[in-house]
């Protein structure tokens, strides 16, 4: 009798291992983490993750009130993982300014001090992004950082850095969305770099049928987040972007970007001094792109214990569908095998890499439209083709 209870116990501990840990058994495992209509909001938008200095994973999103579009009451949302993204806290809200807007989150570590510094923007929820581009708005766009020093626990309450991070003369404003790096090599060791973009006037130019193009740009801070500063722009018809550090031992830096060149592919553009210049942008020729945010994460370095290894993750169409996942073995400029997560309706996504190998995607999904939940999905290196 108690052969047959070790038996059954047994065979339920090797099925919570086939369903909780992909990378041994070679599978994708898929979870809902934010479903529109359940936890008091219309729709759950713009995810972000972040692994802290002791393995604990954040989901960061926005939880829009009363819709699917980018204005009116959004609170800023996060859930975190103590188990490598297997069981998730119920989600807290870590910032909710009445009816405004609050988001965009852009999360970085500081790993010579532990402290999540967290990147977001504001507007007033009844001022619209065009309204904001032409300077008709009641109020600007505005850049926040918030800092937790417990790895998620708890956060500071939301500081305007607007006056140092953002040209007075530019319109639109945003955050990422998705995540900062920390330089690791070169002279700019140390120095936290922000992934961001905005709109400026441009009478040659025209996005959304007015006289105005949008930019990419980066913010810095080279005193682990007390002071940030504005880096170098990078134009035209550029939007929504993420970054990762080469591996040429300089801290030479790839931003990779959203393009309105109307080829629907993504844009490249590289600095070599920390994120103060940059390249003028070129095609990502095998990105194809609808017009959509995308992640862009460093893997691992090439060292004795890992390669030079970088993922990308987007609606790998002309449409928001056909969320895929790409690998690179060349720092991004490459790409040599690929996983097709979802091949239905999907939008904005996130990654991160666990420290035990293991990957995760958090993006947007849906049958009908990308924006009806947030999914989760874990895999490995041994997924990808």
């Amino acid at each position: 009798m108690l052969n047959l209870l070790f038996y059954f116990i047994s065979l339920y501990l090797s099925t919570l291992l086939q369903i909780y840990v992909p990378e041994r058994f070679n599978q994708i495992v898929e979870q809902d983490l934010f479903v529109a209509g359940e936890g008091g909001y219309h729709t759950y938008r713009i995810p972000s993750l972040l692994v802290t200095g002791n393995g604990t994973v954040l989901a960061f999103v926005e939880g829009r009130k009363s819709g699917q579009g980018d204005t009116g009451d959004i609170d800023l949302l996060m859930k975190k993982s103590t188990d490598g993204g297997r069981t998730w806290s119920k989600q807290v809200v870590i910032w909710d300014d009445g009816e405004s807007v609050c988001g965009n989150p852009n999360p970085v570590l500081d790993e010579v001090t532990g402290d999540i510094h967290l990147l977001l923007t504001w507007n007033r929820g009844d001022d619209h992004e065009g309204d904001i581009i032409t300077k008709k708005s009641k109020d600007i766009r505005r850049v926040f950082v918030m800092k937790s020093s417990d790895n998620g626990d708890s956060w500071s309450a939301p500081v305007d850095i607007t006056k140092t991070t953002k040209n007075p003369l530019w319109g639109w404003y945003a955050t990422g969305p998705g995540m900062g790096i920390q330089i690791k090599h070169g002279p700019n060791k140390g120095r936290l770099v922000i992934p961001a973009n905005h709109s400026y006037d441009d009478p040659n130019g025209e996005v959304r049928g007015g006289p105005f193009e949008y930019g990419a740009h980066v913010i810095f801070s080279d005193d682990h987040g007390v002071t940030w500063e504005l880096g170098g722009s990078i134009r035209p018809k550029m939007n929504e972007s993420q970054l990762i550090e080469m591996a040429d031992g300089k801290g030479t830096l790839l931003m990779n970007m959203r393009s309105y060149y109307g080829k629907n592919r993504r844009a490249l553009s590289v600095s070599k001094d920390g994120g103060e210049t940059w390249s003028d942008p070129v095609e990502a020729t095998s990105l194809i792109e609808p017009v959509c945010q995308a992640a862009f994460i460093r893997y691992s370095w090439p060292d004795e214990k890992g390669k030079d290894l970088v993922l990308f993750s987007n609606p790998s169409s002309t449409k928001r569908e056909n969320m895929t996942i790409k690998l690179s073995k060349d720092s991004g400029k490459t790409w040599i095998a690929s996983k097709v997560l979802n091949q239905g309706p999907s939008a904005y996504s996130a990654l991160a890499a666990l420290p035990n190998g293991d990957i995760l995607c958090l993006y947007e999904k849906g049958e009908k439209n990308p924006y009806e939940k947030l999914v989760l999905s874990h895999l490995s290196l041994d997924n990808m083709q």
